[in-house]
């Protein structure tokens, strides 16, 4: 496939960057296409886009080639959260009306290597996204990288349902409260009904949980529900545990996934989640209360 440069200038200043370089290189290392991963909740606000963010980055800087796809068609934010909004040209309702291809629509990201950003549309309505037209991208995609991260929109609107049908995989993103598990679980009802291997008969999708905002010390007054609560309820493998932390806040208002914040409790929350993606055991932190030693109490440290 041909690569040919873009200039997205419009007062990008020194963020303006050419794409110009091979994104479709077959990767032979295990003869197999990418894997389709969803990041999918019910409700809104949970964190699925910095979770999407977080993962995306963690997967590119393990060596993985990963792209992460906005589906959220008039409400665009992974470009803000991924630090690339001055450079968006073309999107990916562009390359689905056959506007403008992969090549001049994907955003290489400055800080890591292997991860691509194929933004949402401002100003188009989620009627744009087609089964056929979203088929299509993925399968050019899976030619040339190994995780096709797709940040899904909260509900089950088109967008959220387009997200989800062609996935393998599903990272289901829910708070510690009862109406976002709730809403969580039907996602899940959807997921083993809906998706493209529901209705073929294939291995259902692999679902994985994450848990985000979570606060033991609330937890342990009765505050917000428990791990183990949201674990019953739901029933699923539990992925990772991140911990109510103003660096997401912070990171995402700086255009930089918080995972690259790695001496933050919620970086090194994410950190864990991608490794345990990849196969490595590690104990969940940020479960229980941590106390405090001498110092910390005796000098206030938090």
């Amino acid at each position: 496939m041909n690569i040919s440069p873009v200039d997205p200038s419009g007062g990008g200043g020194d963020q303006v960057e050419s794409t110009a370089h091979p994104i479709f290189t077959y990767n032979f290392r295990d003869n197999r296409l990418a894997t389709v991963i969803v990041v999918t909740s019910g409700k809104g606000g949970v964190g699925k886009t910095t979770t999407s963010a977080s993962f995306a980055t963690g997967l590119a800087q393990r060596g993985y080639r990963t792209v992460v796809i906005d589906f959220d068609v008039g409400l665009r934010n992974l470009d803000l959260i991924m630090g690339c909004e001055r450079r968006v040209v073309y999107d990916f309702v562009n390359v689905i009306n056959n506007e403008a291809n992969l090549n001049q629509s994907l955003i290489r990201d400055k800080r890591v290597e292997n991860l691509y950003v194929l933004p949402a549309s401002q100003t188009r309505d989620k009627d744009a996204l087609t089964k056929e037209g979203v088929e299509r991208i993925l399968t050019e995609l899976k030619q040339g990288f190994d995780y096709i991260v797709c940040d899904s929109p909260a509900g089950i609107e088109r967008g959220a349902l387009m997200a989800l049908y062609f996935a393998d995989e599903a990272l289901v993103v829910t708070n510690p409260e009862v109406s976002s598990v709730r809403d969580s679980d039907r996602i899940l009802g959807i997921l083993a009904s809906r998706s493209r291997r529901a209705e073929q008969g294939d291995e259902p999708v692999k679902e994985h949980l994450v848990l985000t905002r979570y606060a033991p010390e609330r937890a342990d007054r009765g505050d917000m529900l428990s791990v183990d609560d949201v674990l019953e309820i739901l029933g699923i493998p539990l992925l990772g545990v991140i911990p109510e932390s103003s660096t997401v806040l912070q990171s995402s208002n700086a255009g930089v996934p918080v995972i690259l914040e790695d001496s933050s409790e919620a970086g090194a929350a994410y950190n864990d989640l991608v490794d345990r993606f990849l196969g490595k055991t590690l104990p969940h932190r940020f479960t229980s209360i941590q106390k405090k030693g001498f110092l910390k109490r005796l000098f206030g440290g938090g």
